[in-house]
């Protein structure tokens, strides 16, 4: 009985001298976040097309950015999707 409430504490993944804030707080990311907010930069990316411009240097810039933004999007989506699998 004794052994059962005697538990070893759990040790964080995270060393704290390398991260201090892992000893007071919650330490992680936000991957559902990080993937909503690349989306919504990526469609702003094609928003911007829409405007005066007089030459084609911009556009050309804005949808290379976009679409190198939306690949590595769908990339880490179906990189995340597979992991298990490995």
């Amino acid at each position: 009985m004794a052994s059962e409430s005697r538990e070893l504490a759990q040790r964080s993944a995270v060393d704290p001298e390398e991260e201090p804030s892992a000893e007071w707080g919650w330490h992680g990311g936000f991957p559902k976040g990080s993937l909503i907010a690349g989306w919504v930069v990526t469609v702003l990316m094609f928003v911007l097309l829409i405007g005066n411009h007089t030459g084609r240097t911009e556009d050309i810039w804005l949808i290379g950015t976009g679409v190198l933004m939306a690949a590595a999007l769908v990339w880490q989506t179906l990189r995340k999707r597979n992991a298990w699998r490995r």
